[in-house]
């Protein structure tokens, strides 16, 4: 059956729908003949029996619209949520405070994409010194597995405690462990937690930011990690708003850093 036989029947169908307009029929009130229904559902199905491909392709399409509305509304979240983003003391983060534009990454230690962003997110930061980068502790993983949690409780506690710079080598390190999915344990983080001086014995307690963090990634529409938002520290639209919802590379992340610069510079 070729596509011609459906593209006649839609044809007649549309002339049936017009004549009734002319006529100044509700076009909602037109109706097939039960035959005519049965033949144009006959050559639908031997049509799409004989190539099945239509199927894909019409699935494609169906899942790229879905992502694009998702992708839509998530720029819009975040556009609503930019104070929470953006000017949270409690979120670690690393680059000038007055940055014009910011990275800000949702994270957890047991992710293996997140792992193997960091060396695309460190080579970005290097080449990056103007840029702002937000680091939330995100550890979608704690219930299955703890220790992500305590983790990243003690990644929070370490910002608070020693810093920006101290927080980054901690960071790095614990992913440099290779210990993700499940196998990172305690005595891989307290053994990083002293490379950089933290004392556990005089940490705060953290729990309130994580706390945060879950809600504004529930807000934004994240459910799972890596999960990165670019977008200039004042202005934010969705013309120069980034949100990758996944692992991504250097040079994707980098794009999304020039729109936003370029926003900013105007």
């Amino acid at each position: 059956m070729k596509l011609n036989n459906i593209l006649s029947m839609m044809m007649v169908a549309g002339g049936i729908l017009l004549s009734a307009q002319a006529a100044g029929v509700d076009k909602t009130a037109v109706t097939f003949t039960p035959e005519q229904e049965t033949r144009i559902g006959e050559i639908a199905k031997d049509y799409l029996l004989t190539h099945p491909e239509v199927l894909v392709e019409v699935s494609q399409k169906l899942q790229a619209r879905q992502q694009e509305k998702q992708q839509r509304a998530m720029t819009i979240a975040v556009i609503q949520n930019q104070e929470a983003l953006l000017n949270d003391k409690g979120t670690p983060s690393y680059g000038p405070a007055d940055a014009k534009v910011v990275v800000v990454e949702f994270f957890d230690y047991q992710c293996i994409y997140c792992a193997r962003l960091v060396p695309e997110l460190a080579e970005v930061i290097k080449v990056n010194p103007d840029v702002r980068f937000v680091f939330k502790e995100f550890p979608i993983f704690g219930q299955r597995w703890p220790v992500s949690l305590r983790a990243a409780k003690t990644g929070v506690q370490i910002w608070k405690q020693k810093g920006a710079d101290a927080y980054l080598q901690y960071h790095n390190a614990i992913y440099a462990t290779g210990h993700n999915e499940g196998k990172l344990t305690d005595a891989d983080i307290s053994s990083v937690a002293r490379k950089v001086k933290f004392d556990a014995k005089i940490a705060p307690d953290v729990q309130g930011t994580l706390d945060g963090i879950n809600v504004l990634a529930q807000q934004l529409g994240f459910g799972g990690t890596p999960a990165l938002v670019v977008l200039p520290s004042s202005g934010a639209s969705t013309d120069n708003v980034t949100v990758i919802p996944g692992f991504t590379q250097a040079e994707a992340l980098q794009a999304a850093i020039d729109k936003a610069a370029g926003s900013a510079k105007k």
